[in-house]
Parts: structure tokens; C-alpha cells; sequence
């Protein structure tokens, strides 16, 4: 069957191909069409061994099933000829030469799909998912990129969700992973060696009941022509020459920086720019143009770009109109100005008109070797140059998370979730439409920037999906890449593309491009800012074992099941020689497991005390401590009472902020002592962010967590990750 230039092959075609990489189908025999073929069909049937499977092949038949084109269970040899003879009489002329393929029957309680499929941004997947009823009902899928190796298709069979079916259940054994990774890798490996394969399915693979694998149905379809290697859209490789680290420094390191469009009305862009920032204390010089000269919060403004010096300026920031940015262009060449950020509007996001007018502003920024950002974006941020140059606030407090997003409100977002927490902000940037410049040439400055620990993303659509991937896997190898991506559902894509005007790609392949390359993929904002605020302040965990230290017996019930339900960390059964230290430090009522909960038996030292014997302990890798500032939550209803601060109430109120203050600050101490991170939560971090617990431990540099359950999924992603590099067990 020809469609589009593609070529559907005939399952005994498809099958031969896949054989040579080792593909184990079930065994049968093909019987071409001929006056004999029913009695050859009888004979395969009796040398194969009853019951059968008979099928009515040929390229141009494609969906057998649909047409009652397969018959199954056939166990002796009238019914074997009889089937042969009502399939090949269901032949039409437009299904060409035709056979009967006659087959073991195979049978299995469960059943699993696998293939090969090409995605336009990313290029080539392996898949596989759930078969039979489960594939529509549970839509349980998982991708990875071609080529796949023995250790990457293991890994692709745990990201499906439902485990239990892979495992053994009802006198069925679980299935054999080794066997199921050999067919995956095979399937990448046919792919890889003929690149006029467009795609493959396996479809179904049945699970035998001693957990061995079968496949029973294959289809191949090639392309006429093989496609590119590269993406759909245009590589932006060669377009990249105004995107090394040298150009990347004069837009987060400016030596001076013009506003362009400058304004004396406080509502405009051009003065809101202006202002943050002269405000956050940018200690460069700042230039601003004014067509009517005005002094603009004490700057002296000229008429144009040619009024400004030469060679003293590396950043001009727009706020023009868009009819005028060709120009501004031209003027900021001629002054080597070499970074120009836009923020006009009215282009790719406005429809073909707006788009036609990016492709120009595009191709000047290209002629004159101008590091482009924009159009229609928000601004950026630089922390270690006090640069704030954006049309909108906040402006975080300094760090080493690193913010590149497609979408200006998440910049906003992350930046205030740093205020909140004072978990700092080293680069933030909104890169607009991304005519010239998007996230991935930011991730590759982020990749070799010292102020940079960790960089997080917000995407929406994909421009270029070859050029992000390798970005994606070149900054993950060297320091954590945290993800969110808007998009995922059909109506999320269309706001999307509504939005930045890119391209979404399928979901489930992001997701396998992440998981391939070392990404943490999360699905929120929130808990995106949680983990990339893990990865800037906490060693990576060495290897799965979490103990979790509580004075709060609930919270520690939730986030034990937090960590149970995960799969991911281990809650450490105690070691014998730690349970009976921690005996001699609390009373008989503790609850002598993990959780390790204190069960109100705590004295001035024992937090600090059984929390050095759990970060101190070899088999322990991990901690979450649970419980810190519910004595100052005490203090602060003594205060607000008004019997204090008489009857002993002042020294009881100081004294349990000084407890809750130094618990913070041991937990800071052991964790840089041991190398091993230790994690507090508190719903006080978010009730009560004035509470001396909390506040000790955002002086001390870390996240406080909102609560156990935040923490432990924190911790879990940041144990991925560092297995991912190889540096935990």
C-alpha cells in the first residue's frame, strides 16, 4: 500500500527484515497463492503443530483484522483448509499478489506493543506500551531515542506505569526483561541500519505464563526517499555565529546598557526598563534615547543610537515600536552594540504579517552578527552585574539557579518563588518569540557559565528539536537541567502555539527525549522552582537511602508514603547498631523504625544529637527532617497573649527560638560535615515564613520545604539525576 510516497510492507516482508536483527516471532510458514495453496496451507498447519493461526498477507493489505482477514485457533485440518479457502477467496484486485501465512498459535494473558516511530521535531523513537485492551484503555506508553543500548531499554521498560503487569501475578511469571530489551534493541537497530524506514510496529507481543515473549504480528512501512537525519525544521546550526560565550557576556555582563525608547511616563516600558534597571543597582553605564532629549530618572537621554559613543555599550534594551527595530539595528551595529534585546510586539505571535516581520528583523540580526533576543519578550536578569533589565518586576535575590523560559510570567513566577524562599536567581531570561535566540543557545551559555549551578526551563513548543535535545543532554552531563513544559495536552498545545508561535511536539516523546538525555521533567511550577532549589543548595544524594527524623508523627505517615509510592528512594529499615544509639537518647516510646519519630521525647540536645547519629551513619545516605518551628509556632501565641511577657513567658518564648534556630543550623552543619542532603520541611515555610525556624533556615542558603511530601519528591528526582551521571550507586 502507497500512501505519501511511503510503502507499506506485507507482514512476512516486514518479518524477514526484523529476523535479521533477532526479533523472535512465532513459528510459521508462508504459502504463496497458487492452485495448491490450500493443500500446502494443511500441510505447514500439520508440520507446524495444531492449534493455528492462518492469515491473508501482501503489501497492499495493512489491517488484516479490520477486513476479517485472520483465523485463529484452528486445530485440525478441515477447518485449516476451510479458512484457507474463505481468506483467499476475500482477495481483491487492489490487494495485489497475496499468501497465506500459517502460524503456531500463540497465547498469553498479557500482551505488550513495541515499534518504531519518527517524530518530526526529534527524529526516530522506540516504543512500547501496553497491548490488547489495556493500549486505548490505559494509554500506557513510553518512547526512547534511537539508538537504544541493552541499559536503555531495561530503563524503558520501568517508565511504564503499570509495573504490576510486567511482574508475576496469578501463577503467571513475571515477564523476561532481558528477552523484551534484546527485541527493543533490535527494533532500534533495524531502524538505525536503513534510514527509508519510516516506522514499525509490533503489535501484539504476547507474554507467555513463564513470563518468556513472542511476537506475533509485525508491519514495516518505508519511505520513498529517506528522510533528512535532521529535524523537519531548518537546523539552526548554521545561523549560530552571534551565539558564542563571548556575546552571551556582553548580555549578562554589559559593560553599558541603552534603553531604547526611553520614557518619562511611569505606566510605559520604556521607563519601567529605565528604572529597575537604575533601581537594582546595575553598576555599568546606562544610556537611554529620548526623540525629545528628556532626562529620564536623572539620565540624560539622546535622540538616537548615532548620538551614544562607540564601543562602550554591549546591550541595548528596546521598547520601541515594531515598524522601527530594522533601523535600531542598523544604528547599534554601526555603534558595536553587539546584544539587542526586543520587547515590541507584533510579531510571530500577530499572525503572517507579524511573522513576515520577524523573518526580516531575523535575517538583519543575522547580516549584521547582532545576538538577538526577542522579539515580544520580558526582559532579563543578572544577578552577579545587578542587571535588571526587564519591563516587569521582581528582581531576586543573588544565586546560582539559572532561568531561560519561553513564556516572560514564568520568569516572573520563578524569580518570586526566589524571593519567598531566598533560594537565589543567578541569570533569568525570557526569550520571546525567539526569532534568532532561544532556550537552546541560552542552555549552552548556561553550560559553561560559572555563576550557573543549575538551570530551569519552562517550555512550550519546540523550534528546533534536534538542536534542543543535544543542548538539553550537553548541559545535563556537566550540572542539572529542571524542566517544565507547557503544552502537553491538545488544547495546551494550540495555547501555545497562540503564544510563542512554536511548534508542540508529542508529549510521550518529550518525555523520552528527557529521560534519555538526564532532564528532570516536572509537571508544575512550583515544584520545578522545589527541585532546581534541591540541586543549587544540596549535594546530590550517593545513593537511594532516606532516613526521615520527625517530631511530628502525621507528616511523617504522608511523606513515608510519599516515598513508598515513588519506587525511587529507599526508607532505610534501621540498622541495628543505629536503632540501639538512638534507644539511648530518647525514651522507650519512640517509634524504633523509619520514620525515626522522637514521639515528644525530645530534650535540649537529642535533635541535634540523633540527627548527627542518622547523617553520620554509613548505610544512610539521606535524611528529611520533619518538625522544625513548632516550638517558636508556640513562642509566637505567648507573645500575642497578653499575659508576656510576665510569668517566665519571655525566657520560654526565647528559648524556643533559639531551639528551632539551631536545629536549622545543624542540619545545615551535618549536611556540609557529611556531604549528604539534608532536607527541611515545614508548613511553617509557607504559613509562617517569619518563624525563626524557617527564617534560620532560608539565612543558612536552603529551601525550607512546604511540607514532608515536597521534600521527599524533591529528593527522589535529585537521586534520578545523579544516577543518571554516574555519581550515585
Amino acid at each position: 500500500m502507497n500512501i505519501s510516497g511511503q510503502t507499506t510492507l506485507s507482514e512476512t516482508r516486514s518479518k524477514s527484515i526484523l529476523k535479521q536483527f533477532g526479533v523472535v516471532f512465532a513459528t510459521e510458514t508462508e504459502v504463496t497463492a497458487s492452485s495448491d495453496s490450500v493443500e500446502k496451507a494443511v500441510k505447514a498447519a500439520e508440520q507446524i503443530g495444531f492449534p493455528v493461526v492462518v492469515k491473508l498477507c501482501g503489501d497492499s493489505i495493512a489491517h488484516k483484522t479490520e477486513r476479517g482477514l485472520v483465523r485463529l485457533g484452528l486445530d485440525n485440518a478441515e477447518s485449516t483448509a476451510d479458512a484457507s479457502r474463505e481468506l483467499l477467496a476475500k482477495a481483491t484486485s487492489d490487494d495485489g499478489d497475496v499468501s497465506l501465512l500459517i502460524a503456531k498459535m500463540e497465547s498469553g494473558k498479557r500482551e505488550l506493543i513495541a515499534g518504531i516511530m519518527r517524530d518530526p521535531q526529534f527524529g526516530l523513537f522506540v516504543m512500547l506500551g501496553l497491548g490488547g485492551i489495556y493500549t486505548e484503555v490505559l494509554a500506557d506508553v513510553a518512547f526512547s531515542p534511537v539508538p537504544l543500548s541493552m541499559t536503555g531499554a531495561l530503563a524503558l521498560q520501568d517508565r511504564l506505569q503499570q509495573q504490576k503487569i510486567l511482574a508475576g501475578f496469578r501463577g503467571e511469571s513475571a515477564v523476561s526483561r532481558n528477552q523484551l530489551a534484546n527485541l527493543l534493541v533490535a527494533l532500534s537497530d533495524a531502524a538505525e541500519s536503513d534510514p527509508s524506514i519510516s516506522s514499525i510496529d509490533i503489535n501484539p507481543i504476547l507474554i507467555r505464563s513463564d513470563g518468556s515473549i513472542v511476537a506475533v504480528d509485525a508491519l514495516v512501512v518505508m519511505q520513498s526517499e529517506a528522510p533528512a537525519i535532521t529535524t523537519s525544521r531548518p537546523s539552526t546550526k548554521s545561523e549560530s555565529s552571534n551565539s558564542t560565550g563571548q556575546f552571551f557576556e556582553s548580555l549578562f555582563n554589559p559593560r553599558g546598557v541603552v534603553v531604547v525608547g526611553a520614557s518619562t511616563h511611569p505606566g510605559k516600558f520604556g521607563f519601567v526598563s529605565l528604572h529597575n534597571l537604575i533601581s537594582c543597582g546595575y553598576r555599568g553605564q546606562i544610556y537611554a534615547t529620548h526623540l525629545e532629549l528628556a532626562n529620564v530618572l536623572g539620565v540624560q537621554s539622546v535622540a538616537t543610537i548615532d548620538d551614544l559613543p562607540k564601543n562602550e555599550i554591549d546591550l541595548a534594551f528596546v521598547c520601541t515600536p515594531a515598524s522601527t527595530n530594522i533601523a535600531i539595528l542598523e544604528a547599534c551595529a554601526r555603534k558595536n552594540i553587539r546584544s539587542v534585546y526586543i520587547t515590541s510586539a507584533g510579531y510571530g505571535e500577530a499572525g503572517e504579517s507579524g511573522l513576515q516581520a520577524q523573518q526580516l528583523l531575523k535575517k538583519k540580526a543575522r547580516e549584521l552578527d547582532i545576538l538577538l533576543i526577542g522579539p515580544n519578550g520580558q526582559g532579563l536578569v543578572s544577578t552577579p552585574a545587578n542587571l535588571c533589565a526587564q519591563i516587569v518586576g521582581p528582581y531576586p535575590p543573588k544565586g546560582s539557579i539559572s532561568v531561560a523560559s519561553q513564556s516572560g510570567n514564568f520568569v516572573s513566577s520563578f524569580m518570586n518563588y526566589a524571593r519567598f524562599t531566598n533560594v537565589g536567581i543567578a541569570r533569568a531570561i525570557s526569550a520571546g518569540n525567539a526569532a534568532c535566540t532561544g532556550v537552546p543557545e541560552v542552555l549552552d551559555f548556561f553550560t559553561s557559565d560559572d555563576s550557573t549551578s543549575v538551570a530551569l526551563v519552562y517550555l512550550e513548543g519546540i523550534q528546533d528539536g534536534e538542536k534542543l535535545a543535544a543542548s538539553m543532554k550537553s548541559i545535563s552531563s556537566v550540572k542539572p537541567l529542571v524542566v517544565v513544559k507547557g503544552g502537553s495536552t491538545s488544547s495546551g498545545a494550540l495555547a501555545a502555539a497562540s503564544h510563542t508561535g512554536a511548534l508542540a511536539s508529542n508529549d510521550r516523546v518529550f518525555d523520552g527525549v528527557c529521560f534519555a538525555n538526564g532532564v528532570t521533567r516536572v509537571a508544575s511550577a512550583e515544584e520545578a522552582f522545589d527541585i532546581a532549589a534541591t540541586f543549587a543548595t544540596q549535594p546530590l544524594p550517593m545513593g537511594p537511602n532516606v532516613v526521615v527524623l520527625t517530631t511530628v508523627g502525621g507528616w511523617g505517615v504522608v511523606t513515608s508514603d510519599v516515598i513508598s509510592n515513588d519506587n525511587v528512594l529507599n526508607l532505610i529499615e534501621l540498622p541495628t547498631d543505629l536503632s540501639d544509639a538512638i534507644s539511648a537518647l530518647l525514651p522507650d516510646r519512640w517509634s524504633h523504625n523509619n520514620p525515626v519519630d522522637c514521639a515528644g521525647g525530645e530534650t535540649r540536645d537529642t535533635i541535634p544529637e540523633v540527627m548527627r547519629l542518622i547523617a553520620s551513619h554509613p548505610k544512610v545516605d539521606s535524611i528529611i527532617f520533619l518538625g522544625l518551628g513548632i516550638q517558636s509556632n508556640q513562642a509566637r501565641l505567648m507573645t500575642e497573649g497578653h499575659f508576656y511577657p510576665e510569668h517566665g513567658l519571655e525566657r520560654i518564648v526565647s528559648y524556643h527560638q533559639r531551639q528551632d534556630e539551631r536545629f536549622a543550623q545543624v542540619a545545615f552543619d551535618l549536611s556540609i560535615e557529611t556531604g549528604k542532603p539534608i532536607l527541611v520541611a515545614t508548613e511553617l515555610g509557607v504559613a509562617d515564613i517569619n518563624n525563626p525556624g524557617v527564617k534560620a533556615v532560608q539565612e543558612s542558603g536552603r529551601l525550607c520545604y512546604a511540607n514532608g511530601q515536597r521534600a521527599a519528591k524533591a529528593l527522589a528526582l535529585s537521586y534520578q539525576y545523579a544516577k543518571w551521571r554516574g555519581v550515585a550507586r
